[in-house]
């Protein structure tokens, strides 16, 4: 595939905010140096991707969706040398350049590049186009939900062969998210008691980021019954539907005594203010969902001060991919970390309307869009 310049493929589009996704045949250029091209197996149909659709994070269209994929090196650019053709591979949304001050501190998930790179390759270019000779922008340094893409290595990670791409593809986002939510930012401690606010993909990887942890209690918390119950398969010791309470705080705190951390896995001030009014003295809130750019949390100040509270964020579980990676690989493999069961549905490309809109509706832990052969 060196000798060729463009790569037919389908891909998800947003073509306008509100509106629902498009799939259309594009042109994806063959790799330039320190860049490699990827044949998708697969890609999970993320709630950020959703997000992207209707303008709560703001990606202007059109974009080419998915940051959540797994596939196979296909070609390789210029003086690239830790890939090769074959090579199995994670998309990474954050870029990792190594040498930003966040990336050289061993917080490659904040690195500046990726700030910088938002909609387009490091570089600032794009190698993908519609039919027509229009660029198309790509989410998060990926766009990978399609049949191919080009990345730089700074978003690439290799794994094992051996290990299923549709199931590997989860660990580039939701798993990581959740489960890194739980063990790189809160550092939950074995015995701890802990509350987990939304039970979608990413909450259910928090939940058992918790039981990984060995928290003594997990509480999980939604709307949703159907949810709570698959929060019990993921680790929950106790759930909690939020309609049915009339002070959600003070029956969780009665619940619980207290929690020790909170996990706001939603995307919702008001839900990221409980999940730090359940918190003990000496508590940690941690708000891992993404809200609305204009949403406000407001919480006591004073005890911030007199219970010595914290509330913080965690984004992409504050993960350094290419060590952690592996290690959820490893805790898979092991039987240790859940990853087929959190596959509810899986979609061809061309499904990809009906994947977003049961996303939407909540029917899905993950879907997955597999690409054919």
């Amino acid at each position: 595939m060196a000798d060729i310049k463009y790569q037919r493929a389908k891909a998800v589009i947003c073509r306008e905010i509100g509106k629902p996704v498009v799939v259309e045949e594009i042109e994806v250029e063959a790799p330039r140096p320190g860049e490699v091209m990827i044949k998708l197996a697969a890609c999970g149909v993320c709630h950020s991707d959703l997000s992207a659709t209707n303008g709560t994070i703001r990606f202007p269209p059109p974009v080419v969706l998915g940051h959540e994929g797994a596939g196979v090196i296909v070609a390789v650019g210029q003086g690239v040398t830790e890939y090769a053709l074959g090579d199995h591979v994670l998309s990474s949304f954050v870029s990792m350049c190594g040498k930003c001050r966040y990336c050289q501190t061993g917080r490659p998930q904040l690195c500046d590049q990726a700030a910088k790179a938002a909609i387009s390759l490091p570089d600032g270019t794009l190698r993908t186009r519609d039919l027509s000779g229009n660029p198309l922008n790509i989410f998060s340094g990926c766009g990978v939900m399609a049949e191919y893409a080009t990345l730089h290595t700074d978003n690439v990670v290799k794994i094992a062969k051996d290990v299923p791409l549709d199931r590997a593809a989860l660990i580039g986002c939701g798993v990581m998210t959740g489960v890194g939510a739980v063990v790189n930012t809160a550092k939950v401690d074995a015995g701890s008691v802990t509350v987990v606010f939304g039970c979608g993909g990413v909450g259910l990887n928090a939940i058992q980021g918790c039981a990984i942890s060995g928290a003594a209690m997990i509480v999980a918390v939604d709307t949703s019954d159907a949810k709570l119950e698959m929060a019990r398969q993921f680790g929950a010791t106790h759930t909690v539907n939020a309609t049915a309470e009339e002070d959600l705080v003070k029956s969780i705190r009665k619940l619980t005594g207290g929690a020790d951390y909170a996990f706001e896995c939603v995307g919702l001030g008001e839900i990221a203010a409980q999940a730090y009014g359940v918190l003990r003295k000496g508590g940690k809130a941690v708000v891992v969902g993404v809200a609305n750019a204009k949403d406000m949390t407001s919480i006591r100040t004073s005890s911030l001060t007199f219970e010595e509270k914290t509330i913080t964020g965690s984004y992409f579980g504050s993960a350094r991919p290419r060590e952690d990676f592996p290690r959820l690989i490893g805790l898979y493999r092991a039987k240790r970390l859940k990853l087929d069961e959190l596959i509810t549905r899986t979609y061809t490309v061309d499904e990809a309307p009906t994947a977003f809109a049961d996303l939407a509706e909540g029917r899905n832990a993950r879907g997955v869009i597999i690409f054919g052969s």
